[in-house]
């Protein structure tokens, strides 16, 4: 069941109380300041990616939150094999299907690395039940990918099983923050856990 966007900025309303308008007429004046649906969640403004962005650099701050893994099973494979735009397209659905799934229940896209996704639930917009949506996005992701999947193994002229997804999800305490000197990234580092 797909849930719809949301019309005001979920991270506003809930930090502020302030509806700053997303979608409809009403979100017209704040378009044209820059005020839209961010990137890593349309669910939120760019005033909340803006503000994000930079609590994240001024200081680390740790929160309980899910963290969702997938990635694309037998992808080094197929990259060897098929040529570059036929890749490309696969990497586009995969990171399309995933990002629709984690936003339909709130997470946040953090990093697309590859042919792998990290999101996060939890963080900016609170949720008492971000275990379990979690879980319910990556079903979401595994749905989604496994319709689309279908269709491009025919258009790919691959055996659809050699386009797997594989999820992995693990709650606990994380910093967030910008961590490394010469190249800044925003991350989420696990203090209370460590996957490999």
């Amino acid at each position: 069941m797909a849930a719809e966007r949301s019309r005001i900025c979920k991270g506003c309303w809930q930090q502020l109380r302030l509806p700053v308008p997303l979608r409809g007429i009403a979100s017209l004046p704040f378009r044209i300041f820059g005020i839209r649906p961010s990137r890593m969640n349309p669910n939120t403004c760019t005033v909340c990616e803006m503000m994000f962005t930079k609590v994240m650099r001024a200081t680390k701050i740790s929160v309980e939150v899910s963290v969702l893994f997938a990635d694309l099973r037998g992808y080094t494979a197929l990259s060897q094999s098929l040529p570059v735009a036929q890749i490309a397209a696969l990497l586009d659905v995969f990171y399309d299907e995933c990002a629709a799934a984690i936003w339909e229940y709130d997470g946040l896209l953090n990093k697309t690395i590859g042919d792998a996704i990290m999101a996060i639930f939890n963080f900016p917009i609170r949720q008492a039940d971000h275990a379990e949506r979690a879980v319910e996005a990556a079903r979401e992701i595994h749905r989604r990918c496994r319709d689309q999947h279908r269709l491009l193994a025919e258009s790919l002229d691959c055996d659809v099983e050699a386009l797997g997804i594989g999820i992995g999800i693990d709650s606990g305490v994380v910093s967030f923050g910008e961590f490394g000197r010469s190249h800044r990234d925003l991350r989420a580092v696990p203090e209370s856990l460590n996957l490999s």
